[in-house]
């Protein structure tokens, strides 16, 4: 016989488990991600809300690599990863180099082993070149932090950067506005979270909204939701550009 109790326990039991699911697949599988700053122009842009795959380049073990779709990342991949300067800070980047690779950057064209790349997601703002910023390695100018003179003064060889063992060198498609891998150094491993999906909403904001936002930020979603939404890229795929 059926307690009165029995169909509230069922509830709770349901909603329980629906909780741990929703939170597991937050935390461990999928993670949402806002961009602030325009160093990835136009490939994602400043207001683009991510969804990313955690799981593409989680940790696995001998066990896992026999389930998960692990990978490790490559060339041309959008990645999401703590910022090496401060690991509480997201970074979202392209991968320009992965463990073994010589780049150099002459007049703003990136070669990679010794091959110049076509980068059709690329843009460049400004039309003069900065010696540092558009012809690298070279003597280091601008805000290059002590972790970014080490790896010149450790990893460059014959004029061209190799990317060690457990580290990645990323940049920003906005390539003449994007504080990368040329300022502050490799991306190591660990470091790296995952691989952004698709774009689940975009709303038109100035990049001091998104990191520090206050109460005129939420003013101004409510008053202007429907008109500064950017519909266009409510749920366009982000994907990235396979470089040999």
């Amino acid at each position: 016989m059926k307690s009165w109790a029995d169909p509230i326990r069922a509830f709770i039991h349901e909603w329980a488990l629906n909780i741990i699911i929703l939170l597991f697949g937050t935390t461990t599988l999928v993670q949402a991600f806002i961009v602030p700053t325009p160093s990835m122009d136009t490939t994602v842009r400043v207001g683009d809300h991510l969804l990313v795959d955690k799981l593409s380049y989680a940790p696995s073990d001998a066990v896992g690599r026999l389930f998960l779709p692990y990978t490790e990342p490559h060339r041309g991949d959008v990645i999401v990863f703590r910022y090496p300067m401060d690991i509480q800070q997201n970074y979202v980047k392209r991968v320009m180099g992965v463990p073994g690779d010589h780049i150099r950057i002459v007049d703003k064209v990136v070669y990679l082993n010794g091959k110049a790349l076509v980068e059709p997601y690329t843009q460049h703002v400004f039309p003069g070149l900065e010696p540092y910023r558009d012809n690298f390695p070279s003597e280091p100018a601008g805000p290059v932090v002590d972790r970014a003179r080490e790896m010149l003064a450790n990893h460059v060889v014959a004029g061209e950067l190799v990317v060690p063992p457990g580290n990645y060198f990323a940049m920003g498609d906005n390539r003449d506005n994007s504080l990368d891998s040329r300022y502050w150094g490799f991306v190591p491993r660990e470091n790296i979270i995952g691989k952004p999906l698709v774009i689940f909403w975009s709303y038109d904001a100035p990049t001091e909204d998104w990191v520090d936002a206050g109460s005129s930020h939420y003013v101004d979603l409510a008053k202007n939701f429907f008109f500064k939404t950017r519909w266009d890229r409510t749920l366009k795929l982000v994907r990235g550009y396979p470089i040999p």
